[in-house]
């Protein structure tokens, strides 16, 4: 009898082992599992968002080009679900493998407790008339035996007790795996039928796509001229911009230099005047970099180290154009120059700082409104603004409306001009941005 203990004990601590090794597994798969889902979500907001831009720009014939740009987004957006259905697909047939090994191996266990529960049970059974509890008990050589016999019938009931309580768990278990096969399998059918509604619409797109590209190529030449005249402006708005930033930085620092000059005099009379002196001179600079205190070095460091975390300056949009100089993708004829990227919105759009810093430049070029937020030697530039509801000086947050986005001239649509600068230097603002 003191085998079989030794035996069920050990055959505890293994059964022990096998029910963590299955929760973890599951964790692991329950953890993908949500991660696919919460992708697909994103994904699935994206193109139910470019669908309404699509919408808009079909209403308007001069936004043809516009349409073009949105529709390769639609069909990136829906080419990221079907690899993200694809992914969930797999995700749930490794999830099923594994249910399925797990609910056998369940049922394995389950077969060999019956079994060892059913030989215990047996050889009680057959050995009830050779000796009594009592008898058994009272035959002890002294109370140490006794007491020791007492023990041994009491670990006994116990352990037969738990093994009858891990056999109705096992059988618990192995039903909510089987139950649990049969949702996995219910999803991934309903995943497969969402895949093929979405390949069907993915072809569809592209051959509006193709269709409206060749339609564009017919009037090539006006939409070139189009284009010319779009660039021309936007070189003259790039001259003011660039300006602006420029004289900003110098006005900024003749101010701190003569702060610092101020305090470096104020404080000449003090013992400690060297080093309050050292600590309160901004950081020096060339003629086109921004001298920096401080308390505007570690947002500058801060705002560094959120590269490609940056929330986007609007909450929902398409990207139509981008950051580069490269020949047009529909009129190879006209060069874009393009310091930021542009981005298609519904009307009425709001405007987010993408950081904490300070409005440093609120421009009126054009007709159109240009806010400009430094943050340290940074520099955020929101172009295409009908409104603005911050004020030169003002310090803002990060995700804080600044404003509203205007209709563009050209074509009639919504669309917001986002740069990123670096004292006097533009930089990519995709690298910048994180991933919608």
């Amino acid at each position: 009898m003191k085998c079989y203990f030794a035996k069920f004990h050990k055959y505890l601590l293994l059964l022990f082992a096998f029910v963590l090794l299955i929760g973890q597994l599951d964790l692991a798969a329950q953890s993908k599992s949500a991660k696919l889902k919460n992708d697909k979500k994103k994904i699935e907001a994206e193109i139910a968002n470019t669908q309404k831009l699509l919408r808009q720009t079909e209403k308007n014939k001069n936004a043809s080009l516009q349409q073009i740009s949105v529709l390769r987004q639609q069909i990136s957006n829906r080419e990221a679900l079907i690899t993200n259905l694809n992914s969930e697909i797999f995700a749930l047939e490794e999830e099923l493998a594994l249910n399925e090994k797990l609910s056998q191996d369940l049922t394995k266990k389950l077969e060999y407790m019956k079994s060892d529960y059913s030989r215990v049970v047996y050889l009680a059974y057959k050995n009830r008339n050779l000796i009594d509890k009592v008898t058994f008990l009272l035959s002890s050589d002294n109370f140490s035996q006794m007491f020791r016999r007492i023990k041994y019938y009491s670990v006994f009931a116990e352990n037969v007790k738990r093994q009858v309580e891990l056999i109705e768990k096992t059988q618990a278990e192995i039903k909510a795996k089987n139950e649990e096969i049969v949702r996995i399998k219910n999803e991934k059918q309903t995943l497969l039928e969402g895949k093929e509604v979405e390949i069907k619409r993915l072809e569809k797109d592209r051959n509006v796509t193709t269709q409206k590209a060749q339609e564009l190529k017919k009037k090539e030449k006006q939409l070139a001229a189009t284009l010319q005249e779009k660039q021309k402006k936007r070189k003259e708005l790039d001259v003011a911009i660039k300006k602006a930033i420029e004289a900003e930085i110098v006005a900024a620092n003749k101010k701190k230099a003569a702060e610092a000059a101020k305090n470096a005099a104020k404080n000449s009379g003090k013992s400690n005047s060297g080093s309050n002196a050292k600590s309160n001179t901004p950081k020096p600079a060339s003629k086109n970099e921004i001298m920096l205190t401080p308390e505007e070095q570690l947002i500058s460091n801060s705002f560094e180290s959120n590269k490609g975390k940056l929330p986007w300056p609007v909450v929902k949009g398409a990207k139509v154009g981008d950051f580069g100089s490269y020949p047009h993708p529909d009129v190879p004829s006209v060069m874009i120059e393009n310091r930021g990227i542009d981005i298609l919105v519904e009307p009425n759009t709001a405007v987010r700082a993408v950081f904490q810093g300070e409005v440093t430049g609120i421009l009126d070029v054009m007709g159109t409104k240009v806010l400009m937020i430094r943050h340290g030697e940074y520099l955020t530039v929101y172009q295409n603004l009908v409104s603005v509801s911050v004020r030169k000086g003002d310090k803002v947050s990060t995700k804080q409306t600044i404003g509203t986005v205007g209709k563009s001239t050209s074509n009639n649509t919504y669309e917001l001009h986002f740069e990123v600068w670096k004292n006097s230097s533009y930089l990519n603002p995709n690298g910048w941005l994180s991933r919608k």
